[in-house]
């Protein structure tokens, strides 16, 4: 046991996250979760304040600023309280369990997170931002550290209360309701209820705040593609159109932040999130390959072309080593003012642009007044279509002369460390653009990422979850392994590489041993040989990012295709089971999983075989990718090669020496297609269902 009386100081310059690294400097005697910071709060009879975060939240710079950083609110919250510092980023187990928690206390969740701990790490009370002084209808933080503290002493029964009220909702939250069978009408009607839910005029779910959504919007086009009804393309063409043209993306750099205060696009918490724009090129792509919009393109590539130039990771810090994998996150603040690298006056773009300053500040919205705060927010949300060519061209100039003059700017901080689970989906993005686009510089980079986590985020056959400047951090979660998982099998299908699907079949049987769940079926986001952390989240909810169960449903739905192995669609179809009662409690959260059963259910699998060196056959590959089929499964094989024993296509080959396709559906097999042309009209060809 700890000596109570022993001070406590600030332990997070011992750590490598760039967000605990932010706080080092606090007077608050920040700990690291784990076993010392609880037997300290135990020792001394003090409760514990768990602050969460990240490292581009605006929010947590404005509460650190205000309260951490002062030193008389220290003195309370050190007097008080043992505090533990946690980036959401590292431990989305830890996050995902207290916001879970501040929202059964009827809280809406967010960043920072502020919650109250007993010593035994089970909460009583939270919110997220708190002023220093009572404003926004908010009490002022030192008084909430003396409330709480005097609760904690003085009313024992009351905390008590709260705790076993807190941790039998959260048992019950993941406790599996029964079981219902996701059919085609099921489907159907939650992508009806959806539709209804998106902004007739700006596109996105609801008002604001406004987040991309790229789950839903995937179950919408999915939906159209299945129906072909115009609304449910519309509602996914108007929001990445609006998106696209919003000052949610950046017009200079390339890239989309986080989401939008507003409901129109306009204003965002400029920090930008690897996962994020790995999901808006992935969707970006299917929406261009269906409609050949040129304005998709141009996001998706630009998007590649910010990745690739601002989002590599380093391996020690000196920024003139790259690793090859994708760092997590660009901040939001600069010079301690948010989005002050973004913005703009109309005298700098006067400046800076001369005679072609009109015509850009008529395109870009830039007026004296500004838009925001005084300064503007590039954007084109007034007249969103493309201009004609001569046009376009002469606003490409202007926008490289304000990025050359931006670069000169004090930048936003980087948190450089690399996540499995964002770098798996942006490894999947890029190798399926690239496929698209014919950028083989993308399929390049994302060969490297993937080398690069195999290689330097792997102990004895089990992924890490985080890495940075040669430390290696955190079991792997579920999310690691499904997104890797998923990365792996689009490296497959793209490069006809066996290897890629051998790794992904590694990494479910590493799932299967240690993160699933025999009682009730599907998988825990943690180990079973992990932190025992008060609940074992088990839960099949999109995010911001897809959930592990869902991707986990389709990686297994395509490896049964690719492989031919039952025993992959058996698990696939008792993840979604696990999970499918969940859709009477809220279906919102759970489009990868509706995704997923829709793959599952309606696989096109596609053969592909032929030379590799044949023209002819490179000609079918490229028109296969050029048509947005969700659910797909792509197999090249060369003259001699079997397919997996029950593949319905098994046995067929080349035609008279020419390459050959062959479109598959449940069992049945079309005649071999030989022209590119063809081959695109079997795939967009008909409902899917």
């Amino acid at each position: 046991m700890l000596d109570p009386k022993r001070t406590l100081t600030n332990r997070l310059a011992e750590v490598t996250s760039p967000y605990l690294q932010q706080h080092s400097d606090n007077p608050v005697a920040w700990q690291v979760w784990g076993p010392e910071a609880f037997d300290a709060a135990r020792a001394s009879g003090r409760p514990v304040l768990l602050s969460v975060g990240y490292a581009a939240c605006h929010w947590c710079h404005v509460m650190a600023h205000e309260s951490f950083e002062n030193p008389d609110i220290a003195a309370h919250m050190n007097r008080l309280f043992v505090n533990i510092k946690v980036d959401r980023e590292e431990r989305p187990d830890v996050d995902t369990i207290y916001q879970q928690a501040l929202a059964l206390l009827g809280e809406q969740g967010g960043w920072p997170l502020t919650m109250f701990l007993t010593p035994d790490r089970e909460p009583f009370w939270g919110g997220t931002y708190f002023p220093p002084s009572p404003r926004y209808g908010r009490p002022g933080f030192p008084e909430i550290l003396e409330a709480i503290a005097q609760v904690y002493e003085k009313d024992p029964d009351r905390v008590a209360k709260n705790v076993s009220a807190i941790k039998e909702a959260l048992q019950r939250a993941a406790t599996p309701l029964p079981a219902a069978d996701i059919t085609p009408e099921t489907t159907d009607r939650i992508a009806e209820h959806l539709l209804r839910e998106v902004d007739p005029i700006e596109g996105g779910i609801g008002q604001a705040p406004k987040f991309p959504q790229c789950a839903a919007m995937k179950l919408l086009w999915r939906a159209w593609r299945r129906r072909g009804e115009a609304p449910f393309r519309d509602a996914v063409t108007r929001t990445l159109t609006r998106m696209s043209q919003g000052g949610i993306y950046d017009h200079l750099g390339g890239g989309f932040a986080r989401y939008t205060v507003d409901p129109h696009w306009l204003v965002p918490h400029f920090e930008k999130m690897l996962y994020d724009n790995a999901q808006m090129i992935e969707l970006l792509t299917w929406a261009w390959q269906n409609t050949r919009e040129p304005l998709y393109e141009q996001r998706v590539r630009e998007t590649a072309a910010w990745v690739l130039r601002d989002m590599i990771a380093d391996t020690d810090g000196t920024g003139q080593t790259p690793c090859g994998a994708f760092a997590s996150t660009l901040d939001a603040d600069s010079e301690g003012e948010e989005g002050k690298f973004y913005v703009w006056s109309a005298a700098e773009i006067d400046s800076l642009l001369g005679p072609e300053a009109e015509f850009f500040k008529e395109a870009y919205d830039v007026t004296p007044a500004g838009n925001w705060e005084g300064k503007t927010i590039l954007n084109r949300s007034q007249s969103p279509a493309l201009r004609p060519a001569a046009e376009e061209a002469r606003l490409a100039a202007s926008r490289d002369k304000l990025f050359q003059h931006r670069a000169h700017r004090i930048w936003p901080g980087w948190d450089d460390k690399v996540l499995a689970d964002w770098n798996g989906l942006m490894i999947a993005a890029l190798v399926r653009a690239a496929a698209v686009f014919d950028a083989p510089d993308w399929l390049a980079a994302a060969q490297r990422a993937f080398d690069f986590v195999c290689e330097n985020m792997t102990e004895d056959g089990r992924l890490k979850h985080a890495w940075r400047h040669g430390r290696l951090d955190h079991p792997g979660l579920l999310d690691d392994y499904a997104n890797m998982a998923a990365a792996a099998l689009a490296l497959a299908e793209v490069t006809g590489t066996a290897d890629y699907v051998a790794q992904a079949e590694a990494w479910c049987d590493v799932l299967d041993r240690f993160y699933w769940d025999s009682d009730s079926g599907g998988y825990f986001l943690t180990a079973s040989d992990a932190e025992r952390l008060i609940v074992r989240t088990r839960n099949a909810h999109d995010s911001a990012l897809p959930s592990g169960n869902g991707v986990m449903a389709e990686v297994l739905a395509r490896l049964y295709y690719l492989t031919g192995k039952a025993a992959y669609r058996d698990r696939a179809e008792a993840v979604i089971a696990a999970f499918s009662g969940d859709l009477g409690r809220n279906f919102f959260p759970l489009a990868t999983l509706l995704n997923a059963n829709e793959f599952l259910r309606n696989g096109v699998q596609l053969v592909i075989a032929g030379d590799p060196a044949d023209p002819r056959r490179a000609a079918l590959v490229a028109a296969a990718h050029g048509v947005c089929q969700p659910d797909l499964a792509l197999q090249t094989i060369a003259p001699g090669e079997t397919l997996p024993e029950g593949h319905p296509a098994q046995g067929k080959g080349p035609l008279d020496g020419a390459p050959a396709a062959y479109v598959c559906r449940g069992t049945t097999c079309s005649l071999p297609i030989t022209s590119a042309e063809d081959l695109r009209g079997a795939l967009e060809a008909g409902p899917i269902l």
